[in-house]
C-alpha cells in the first residue's frame, strides 16, 4: 500500500493542500533556478562514486572494445604492404585469424560493459528515487500548494527515465566514441604524422557546429520537459475530477484546454527535435569533406612516396572511424541534453529546503494533557496578506472547542498552524505549558488526531487502512477501533470484511463509509488532541448519526476541535469560537452566543434554520 503524505499516526494531510480548502492554496514559491550543465554532472557524479570500481571495470572493458577500431585499419595497412601486394597467402591468412580473434574478444566484451552499466545506472537511479521521494515526505505543505501533482510526477516519471536511458546506452556509447578518438588519432600520428595533421586540421569546424547548435537544442528540450510536466498535471487533475467535468458539461472546455497546451507542447517538442535532427546530417558533412581532404592528400603524399599504399587506406579508413565516433558524440550529445534537463528538475526539488523542523533534542512526550493555548497569534500565507489577526484561545484539557465562521476566515488555517503543517508569523502557540516549537515533531503529530471532511483512504484492505493510525497494533485493536467507530457493522457485510481491497482513494466506499474508516484509523492512533474538520457535512443523516456516534467515543476524554456548518455537530461545544476575516469576534457555548444577538445568531439563522424545522 502507497504511503500517504504524513509523518505521524494520526495525522494524515491530503497531498497538494493543507488540512482543508481553506487559504493554503494562496500560498506560491519561486520557482528554484535551474542548474548549469557542469555542476549538475557533478552532482550527480557523487550518485555513482560508489559504484567507482564496477565504473572502472567498465572502462576497461570499453577499451577492450575498443582496439577493433583502433588496430583494425593498422592490420589492413600491413596486410597490403606486407602480405598482399608481395602475394604472401599465408601471411594474410595469418593477419584474417588475427583479426577474427579481435571481433570475438571485442563482441564479449561489448555486451558485459553494457550488462555492468544497466546494473550500475538501476542501482544509482534507485538511491536517486528513494532519496526523491523521502524528500518530498519532509517538505512543507506549502511546496505542494505551488506545485501540481503532475508536474511532481513527472520528476519521478519523464525526468528519471530520460536519465536511466542515458546511463544505460549513453555513458558507455560516449566513452566508447572519446577512447576511439583518442585512440585512431595515436596510430594516426604513428603511421604518417604529415596525414594526422591534416585530418585534424578540420575538426574546429566539428567544435562550432556542436557548440551552436547543442546550445540552442539544450534549452529546447528543457523547455519541452517542463511544458510535459504541466500537461502531465491537467491530464492527472483531469482524470481524478472526471464526475465534477461531467456533471458541469465542461468536457470541450478542458478538451480546449489540454489542446492548448499540447500544441504548446509539440511546438517545443518539434523544435527540440528539428535542432537535435541537424546535428546528424552537419556531422555528416563534415565528416565528408574530412573524408574527401584526406583522400586527396593521401594521393599527393603516395606520389611523393611520403606514404605507402597500405598506409593511405589505413589512413581512409582512420578517417572514417575518426568521423564515426564525432557524428556519434553530437547525436549523443541531445540525449545527454535531455538527461541533465531530466537531472536539474530532479535536483530541484531536492534543494527545496523545508521551513518547519524537528527541534535537536525537542519534548517527545508520549502522552499530552491537552492544554492548548493561543497568545496574540498572527499568520499569512502571502507576505502582506494576513489570514490570522491577534487570535487568543485556551483549551483546557479534555475540552470540546468548535470553530465557526464563514468561508476564509481562518478556521481550517488555526488547524494548520496546531499541527504545525506551517509555522505562525508571530505570537505563541503553547501545548501543555510549552511551545510547540519545543516539541519533536513527530511525538506532536503522534498525539494530534486528524479527521477530515475528503477523507484519504489509499489502494490496500481496510485492514491495512485502519492500522495505518497504529502500524503496531495487532487485529484485534483494529476491530475494537472498527467497533468503537461504528465502522465494524458495515466491514463485516464487504465481500471479504477487513480484508476487503480497496481501489484509488477508497472508490468502492461511500463517502459515509470512508469517513468511518477514517475516524475508526484516528481512534487507533490514541491521541490526546482531537482535530474534526467538517466531518459529516457531505454525508446524509442516517450515517452523520453512525459517525457522530463515533465522532463521540472519539472525542471521550480527549481535547477536541470542531469545524462544522451543522448545528447538532457544536451545539454541545464547551466554547464555540466565531471567526470572521481573521479574527475571533465572539466566543462562548451555544446558548451564551444566541443572547448575545450578534454575528453567531446571524450565521445561526441563516445556516442553522434548516435544522431547526
Amino acid at each position: 500500500m502507497s504511503k500517504p503524505k504524513t509523518t505521524a499516526p494520526g495525522v494524515t494531510a491530503l497531498p497538494g493542500r493543507g488540512v482543508g480548502h481553506g487559504s493554503a492554496g494562496m500560498f506560491k514559491t519561486e520557482k528554484a533556478e535551474v542548474k548549469n550543465s557542469r555542476k549538475t554532472i557533478r552532482r550527480f557524479w557523487d550518485y555513482m562514486k560508489a559504484y567507482k570500481i564496477r565504473l572502472l571495470f567498465v572502462v576497461f572493458l570499453v577499451l577492450v572494445a575498443s582496439l577493433q577500431q583502433m588496430l583494425t585499419p593498422w592490420l589492413i595497412s600491413i596486410a597490403i604492404d606486407r602480405y598482399i601486394l608481395p602475394g604472401d597467402l599465408s601471411g594474410l591468412l595469418r593477419i584474417v585469424l588475427i583479426m577474427g580473434g579481435l571481433i570475438a574478444i571485442v563482441a564479449a566484451a561489448g555486451w558485459l560493459q553494457q550488462y555492468m552499466m544497466i546494473r550500475i545506472s538501476q542501482d544509482t537511479l534507485g538511491t536517486l528515487r528513494r532519496q526523491l521521494f523521502s524528500h518530498l515526505q519532509r517538505l512543507d505543505l506549502k511546496y505542494y500548494d505551488s506545485h501540481t501533482h503532475g508536474e511532481l510526477m513527472s520528476r519521478f516519471t519523464n525526468d528519471i527515465e530520460n536519465i536511466s536511458n542515458a546511463m544505460s546506452q549513453v555513458v558507455t556509447q560516449f566513452l566508447s566514441s572519446v577512447i576511439a578518438i583518442l585512440g585512431v588519432l595515436v596510430m594516426m600520428f604513428i603511421l604518417n604524422p604529415p596525414l594526422a595533421f591534416v585530418t585534424l586540421a578540420t575538426v574546429p569546424l566539428i567544435f562550432v557546429v556542436t557548440k551552436v547548435i547543442g546550445k540552442r537544442t539544450r534549452e529546447s528540450f528543457k523547455q519541452q520537459q517542463r511544458l510535459l510536466g504541466t500537461i502531465n498535471g491537467h491530464i492527472e487533475e483531469s482524470i481524478t475530477g472526471t464526475t465534477i467535468i461531467r456533471l458541469f458539461r465542461r468536457e470541450a472546455a478542458e478538451e480546449k484546454t489540454l489542446d492548448s497546451m499540447n500544441r504548446e507542447l509539440k511546438h517545443a517538442s518539434t523544435k527540440a527535435q528539428v535542432l537535435a535532427g541537424l546535428m546528424g546530417p552537419l556531422m555528416n558533412l563534415t565528416n565528408n569533406i574530412r573524408y574527401a581532404v584526406v583522400a586527396a592528400a593521401g594521393g599527393v603524399f603516395g606520389i611523393m612516396g611520403i606514404a605507402s599504399v597500405g598506409t593511405i587506406a589505413a589512413f581512409l579508413n582512420y578517417t572514417r572511424q575518426f568521423g564515426r565516433p564525432i557524428s556519434q558524440i553530437a547525436q549523443l550529445y541531445n540525449s545527454i541534453l535531455s538527461a541533465l534537463a531530466g537531472a536539474e528538475r530532479v535536483f530541484e526539488v531536492l534543494d527545496q529546503r523545508p521551513e518547519i523542523f524537528s527541534p535537536d533534542n525537542g519534548a517527545a512526550p508520549s502522552a499530552l494533557r491537552g492544554e492548548v493555548t493561543f497568545r496574540h497569534v498572527n499568520f499569512c500565507y502571502v507576505q502582506g496578506k494576513p489570514i490570522l489577526k491577534d487570535i487568543n484561545l485556551h483549551a483546557a484539557p479534555g475540552s470540546n472547542i468548535a470553530l465557526v465562521g464563514p468561508t476564509g476566515a481562518g478556521k481550517t488555517t488555526i488547524i494548520n498552524l496546531l499541527t504545525r503543517f506551517y509555522d505562525i508569523g508571530s505570537g505563541e502557540i503553547l501545548i501543555d505549558g510549552k511551545a510547540i516549537g519545543e516539541y519533536d515533531l513527530t511525538a506532536l503529530r503522534r498525539n494530534l488526531g486528524l479527521v477530515l471532511q475528503d477523507t484519504f483512504l489509499f489502494r490496500g484492505t481496510v485492514m491495512d487502512n485502519i492500522r495505518y493510525g497504529n502500524m503496531e497494533a495487532d487485529d484485534d485493536a483494529v476491530y475494537a477501533a472498527a467497533r468503537s467507530s461504528r465502522a465494524h457493522h458495515f466491514i463485516r457485510h464487504l465481500p471479504e470484511a477487513y480484508q476487503t481491497m480497496l481501489s484509488e482513494e477508497g472508490g468502492n466506499l461511500s463517502q459515509g463509509q470512508r469517513q468511518l474508516i477514517s475516524i475508526a484509523r484516528a481512534l487507533l492512533a490514541n491521541p490526546s488532541i482531537l482535530i474534526l474538520d467538517e466531518a459529516t457535512s457531505s454525508v446524509d443523516s442516517r450515517t452523520e448519526f453512525l459517525i457522530q456516534e463515533g465522532m463521540s467515543e472519539l472525542m471521550k476524554g480527549r481535547t477536541s476541535f470542531v469545524i462544522a456548518h451543522r448545528l447538532s455537530t457544536i451545539r454541545g461545544a464547551d466554547m464555540i469560537l466565531v471567526l470572521k476575516e481573521g479574527t475571533i469576534v465572539e466566543r462562548g457555548n451555544h446558548q451564551e452566543l444566541l443572547k448575545q444577538n450578534g454575528f453567531y445568531a446571524g450565521l445561526h439563522a441563516t445556516h442553522f434554520e434548516t435544522e431547526l424545522r
